[in-house]
């Protein structure tokens, strides 16, 4: 009876098509770029980036409330620059990528929650960290299926250079001199994921629909075409699965997604190939 309601929810009400189809193109962009930044050991740099995008959207709300043009372009614009900078620290000091990246995150983080608590309000602080995938309009839906669409072509385009730039870096440099082209489009690429991902999910969710997919499919396969795959299932079970229980439940979509691709996680850790429980009992076989 409850699966004849979901459906017929989502067939009657324009909302519920949106957010299916959003979530899903949010699961098509999102997934391969958490599975690149488990190659290159960055998953905590997701993290950093998420909340890199907040004081660039609070100063686009600031300027034209919840508008989609302000909260993306600000949001889009600040990404970029924490990436940009953190990368250049990096490259230029005697400090590595992650350390860099949580110095520059940290103070984006503050500089955004200090503009939304001091000239906006809680409810504004709540949205721009939580989003609601259920309020995606149609000029959301379009910026959602615009970058996946961006995300998958620049990912069939560069896709050699960019996993060997994961796997090594310092050998596509001295080879080919285009490791720097390679790590820019990346950044951009995540960033523009994340700044499509808060809309819907906020800051604090949409890291949980990129990695959490990603660090599932690792345990479950080795080779990379079968990690984007295993990676991108993941996150569309994740979406649909989580929008359910949203509707049936009356729970916060963000946190229900994620807390669906979690729990995906934790079942993988326990009875995955490669995760605790089999791993641990091969071994022991093996002694």
């Amino acid at each position: 009876m409850a699966q004849f309601e979901i459906i017929t929810a989502i067939s009657e009400f324009a909302f519920m098509r949106r957010a299916l189809v959003g979530s899903m193109a949010l699961a098509m962009g999102c997934a391969p770029v958490g599975v690149l930044l488990l190659l290159r050991r960055m998953s905590l740099f997701g993290d950093a980036l998420s909340h890199a995008v907040l004081p660039g959207a609070a100063i686009g709300f600031l300027l034209g409330g919840l508008t989609l043009p302000w909260l993306a372009g600000g949001g889009l614009i600040a990404g970029l620059l924490v990436a940009l900078a953190a990368s250049v620290a990096a490259r230029k000091s005697r400090l590595n990528e992650d350390a860099s990246f949580a110095g520059f995150y940290l103070l984006a983080l503050a500089i955004g929650v200090l503009i939304v608590s001091k000239w906006g309000s809680s409810v504004d602080l709540i949205h721009l960290l939580f989003g609601s995938v259920l309020a995606i309009d149609d000029p959301s839906l379009l910026i959602v299926s615009g970058v996946a669409s961006i995300t998958l072509l620049w990912l069939a385009i560069e896709y050699r250079g960019i996993v060997l730039e994961c796997a090594d870096s310092g050998f596509i440099a001295a080879t080919s001199g285009n490791g720097m082209r390679f790590h820019i489009g990346f950044m951009v690429i995540a960033v523009l994921n994340f700044v499509a991902a808060f809309q819907a999910m906020g800051t604090l969710m949409a890291v949980g629909l990129m990695m959490l997919p990603a660090a599932t499919a690792r345990l479950w396969v080795e080779r990379l075409p079968m990690l984007f795959a295993v990676s991108w299932l993941v996150a569309l079970f994740a979406c649909i699965a989580g929008l359910i229980a949203s509707y049936q439940w009356d729970l916060p979509s963000g946190p229900a997604i994620v807390l669906i691709a979690g729990g995906l996680y934790c079942l993988s850790l326990l009875f995955a190939p490669f995760g605790l429980f089999i791993r641990r009992k091969a071994r022991h076989h093996a002694v």
